[in-house]
């Protein structure tokens, strides 16, 4: 089971708290908790990412494990803790 956390004006949208937990199929990027993340609360599709491009918005930030993933290939295998649900990926609006 992943973990994301999600920022607050995401988590109002989607009416969920803080964190939500995924299944994800398959190796444990960004890319496929995003499609998870879309698929389980279709509400924040386009908000993360470009509906078309699949580029992440920006002031939109990906966090795992204290390392900044947001300018990592989103191909990019996430840390065991995050694959292992010990840590969340964390979803930042920056300000």
């Amino acid at each position: 089971m992943i973990r994301v956390s999600l920022p607050f004006h995401l988590r109002n949208l989607a009416n969920v708290e803080r964190e939500v937990e995924l299944e994800v199929a398959g190796q444990a990027t960004i890319a496929t908790i995003l499609d998870a993340l879309e698929a389980q609360y279709p509400m924040l599709q386009g908000t993360i990412r470009d509906h078309v491009s699949k580029e992440r918005r920006p002031f939109i930030r990906f966090f795992a494990c204290g390392q900044d993933f947001s300018h990592h290939p989103v191909e990019t295998p996430l840390p065991d803790c995050v694959r292992e649900g010990k840590e969340p990926l964390r979803i930042v609006g920056a300000m």
